[in-house]
């Protein structure tokens, strides 16, 4: 375990998998990159009745060789449907990518709904340890607040967010949107994910979402999703496996992608 002391002077891109992984993703990447905010937010007033938007670019991520990972989730992020919670997929993801991962998961929890085990986002953000010092914070989801509707959501997410940056001021911040549990995609999942990614648009910060990329489809959601009385719609253990395996990809190309982009001369 790193203490919660040490320095971040060593901060750099961090080798994150094997190089023929790191080959393969950045030609898979290198042209497309369905990560980067893409909707104009921040409205700001020009004139009678008109408005001007605009987007922040999000800063490449670059971090240790052994980064300390906070990943702050739902059920999702606390393993369940998994043999066993610790086989869940922000457990996997530290390994896979020799991380050292923080779970912070809450069943039932979201913005605006409190967890069976803890309360909402932003009281959990609440009670976070600020001397963890992680190097990475990771926001996933979350579904749990498609019955809430959204009236108060933004507000929600606004509050939980400025918290979180406010904790640990030095420490990018990347939002995972919420997956879904069930197909077609419902409505309210669909309004959170936009939400979510215009939120992080107009903060500058990166948002992945899996129901743009189609993380789940038709095609796998029997192999991902445990639909059985006992898994109730959450990732089987393979599919948390799955989960990991495409964020790791995500993250690499954060790091990759925008370094390379940094990298092309003004006007070429």
């Amino acid at each position: 375990m790193t203490s919660p002391e040490r320095g971040r002077s060593a901060r750099r891109p961090w080798p994150l998998a094997a190089v023929a992984v790191a080959i393969a993703l950045v030609c898979a990447f290198a042209a497309w990159r369905p990560w980067t905010p893409a909707v104009d937010v921040a409205p700001v007033d020009i004139a009678a009745g008109e408005k001007v938007t605009a987007v922040l670019a999000p800063a490449a991520l670059s971090l240790p060789d052994e980064p300390r990972v906070l990943i702050f989730g739902d059920s999702w992020t606390f393993g369940s449907a998994a043999s066993a919670p610790d086989l869940g997929y922000a457990y996997a993801l530290g390994r896979s990518l020799g991380w050292e991962s923080v779970v912070n998961g809450v069943r039932g929890s979201g913005y605006l709904k409190p967890g069976l085990d803890g309360g909402t986002f932003g009281e959990r953000i609440a009670a976070l340890d600020p001397a963890l010092d992680p190097d990475l914070v990771i926001l996933q989801g979350s579904i749990n607040d498609r019955a809430q509707g959204a009236e108060g959501y933004r507000a929600a997410v606004t509050a939980a967010w400025d918290a979180v940056a406010a904790l640990y001021p030095d420490t990018p911040i990347v939002i995972l949107g919420p997956a879904p549990q069930a197909l077609p995609v419902q409505a309210a999942t669909q309004r959170i994910d936009r939400d979510l990614g215009e939120l992080a648009a107009a903060r500058g910060w990166w948002y992945i979402s899996p129901l743009a990329e189609d993380w789940i489809t038709e095609a796998n959601y029997a192999a991902v999703i445990d639909s059985s009385p006992i898994g109730r719609n959450h990732p089987s253990t393979a599919g948390h496996e799955y989960l990991a395996s495409r964020l790791a990809e995500h993250l690499l190309a954060l790091s990759v992608t925008a370094d390379a982009a940094a990298e092309v001369p003004a006007g070429g």
